[in-house]
């Protein structure tokens, strides 16, 4: 009798601790998702602009040019991603980068709903910095920002083409890998289920993801591609060889297939 009530005992514990835990999860998780780097994006080549009060960063290519919007990942700083836009003004595309409050010096704090809120913002304020624009709307995204890219391609009918670099079907999937916590289900989480936003695409996608991407899984960018598929969107999937999460940039089956869909949203 007496080890029974122990064990128990040591069950009704072991609830406790890992209730604490989940709710301790569920406090810190925005710090995990949102680990944000504070240098200034100052490359000469781009201006500092507001649309609706969200800050962007401009290169204005000319008003055939094709626009990439461009959502990065969660460095918060989107010197980490100058290359990339720094390809696209090289290739003579107009870039609106948008910052994410409380990251690059920006004040705020950003949550899914805000970034959320900002990009549908941006994307209907893009004749605000690009008043002459006529070309095709390309939106990017990279990591936590293929996120963004695809809730505004659901919530827009300006968007011509998505790209997304190493996404994810639901990051609340991945927190529960990492934190071994029901956080799909988990009140008070920023789940950021990519998938809800699927049925309401209408432009085509195309998906790019390393075979050894061991932040954002391939597994992850598989599953999204497969719910495109089956709800009749347009996307193509391209498992980059060797690549990690970081190292895309710059390999020839990453840039290749991302300039030739760019260029064909122009015909």
């Amino acid at each position: 009798m007496r080890a029974a009530r122990a064990l128990a005992l040591v069950g009704v514990l072991g609830i406790a601790v890992y209730a604490l835990y989940a709710a301790a999860m569920v406090a810190l998780h925005p710090r995990y998702i949102y680990p944000f780097g504070q240098d200034r994006f100052d490359n000469p080549r781009f201006v500092q602009r507001a649309v609706d009060d969200v800050p962007v960063y401009v290169f204005d290519g000319g008003a055939d040019a094709p626009v990439i919007v461009y959502f990065m990942g969660n460095l918060g700083a989107l010197g980490g991603f100058a290359p990339m836009l720094d390809h696209h003004a090289d290739k003579g595309r107009s870039v609106v980068a948008m910052g994410y409050r409380g990251g690059g010096g920006l004040p705020g704090q950003s949550s899914e709903t805000s970034l959320k809120a900002d990009a549908r913002r941006v994307i209907a304020g893009l004749g605000d910095v690009l008043p002459n624009r006529r070309g095709p709307v390309i939106v990017q995204g990279y990591s936590l920002g293929t996120g963004l890219a695809l809730h505004v391609a659901a919530h827009s009918n300006r968007v011509d083409g998505v790209i997304l670099a190493a996404p994810y079907a639901q990051l609340c999937d991945l927190m529960t890998t990492a934190g071994h916590v029901p956080a799909c289900y988990l009140p008070g989480v920023q789940k950021w289920q990519t998938l809800k936003d699927v049925p309401q695409v209408r432009s085509p996608v195309l998906i790019l993801h390393g075979d050894r991407d061991d932040l954002v899984p391939h597994a992850q960018g598989l599953e999204l591609a497969e719910a495109l598929q089956a709800a009749g969107k347009s996307v193509d999937f391209v498992t980059v060889a060797g690549a990690g999460h970081v190292d895309l940039f710059g390999r020839p089956d990453y840039m290749q297939p991302l300039d030739a869909f760019i260029e064909a949203a122009r015909e």
